[in-house]
């Protein structure tokens, strides 16, 4: 059975959805993020290669993978907003921005904590990095939209375009490992052949991917109701002082 997005364009329902959804996102946050720290600081063991540094990777690599997910969310989200004007879909790109810009961030902070022992280097302008890099870039640009302009729908629709046009540097981040020669290995994780990585290494990873995905949702859900409030709020001061001009 098809799904009626267009059920979750009123704010009121859609607030209802995520208040039922709240606090099952906030149970799991904290049981993914216990279980996924204890596997990849405690339980897991160290790299033969790698050491004890390999403990990065259970960070660096879910927040990349997050970095990339909350940028596609934001993609679809403005673009169903800018073509069938769905008033929580700007909304949820909006709410969703800053906790993808956080991720994306931790990604190029862990990266190079983790470069510098293993490459030798904080940092090299690799396909990947570079990307990445730009990626936090679109992030920062996206939210600096919205606060240019006094007119939130001028806003919606220019940052829409901003991170619509922006998606092209998804793929390339994606396949910059298969594309060019960089420091990157390639995908050992989601391959047709299935994970190539051990399970003491996989298992602190996904947990951690679970715990980042539900730590997600959690901070989405606030700042998505905050954002819709303040748009209420918006729209009351400007109906009062319609009626004051009219009054006047």
């Amino acid at each position: 059975m098809a799904v009626d997005l267009h059920r979750f364009a009123n704010p009121a329902r859609f607030m209802r959805l995520t208040d039922a959804i709240f606090p099952w996102s906030l149970g799991l946050t904290v049981l993914l993020l216990a279980s996924g720290l204890y596997y990849a600081l405690i339980a897991s063991p160290q790299d033969y290669q790698q050491g004890e540094t390999v403990r990065i990777m259970f960070v660096h690599v879910p927040a990349a993978w997050m970095a990339l997910s909350v940028y596609s969310m934001m993609a679809i989200s403005a673009a169903v907003g800018w073509i069938w004007k769905h008033p929580v879909a700007d909304l949820s790109a909006k709410a969703a921005a800053p906790a993808g810009a956080c991720f994306c961030f931790l990604a190029l902070v862990t990266g190079a904590l983790w470069g510098q022992p293993m490459w030798g280097t904080y940092w090299v302008w690799d396909a990947r990095l570079t990307s990445m890099l730009i990626l936090f870039f679109l992030y920062l640009g996206y939210m600096a939209i919205w606060e240019a302009f006094d007119d939130q729908s001028k806003a919606a629709k220019a940052a829409a375009i901003l991170v619509i046009i922006g998606a092209i540097n998804i793929p390339v981040i994606k396949f910059s490992v298969d594309w060019w020669n960089t420091l990157h290995q390639p995908a050992s994780v989601a391959t047709m052949e299935g994970p190539k990585i051990h399970s003491s290494i996989l298992t602190p990873l996904l947990l951690m991917a679970g715990a980042y995905t539900a730590l997600f949702v959690t901070i989405f859900i606030i700042r998505v109701k905050a954002e819709i409030l303040d748009r209420r709020l918006r729209i009351m001061r400007m109906n009062q002082v319609q009626e004051k001009g009219l009054k006047g």
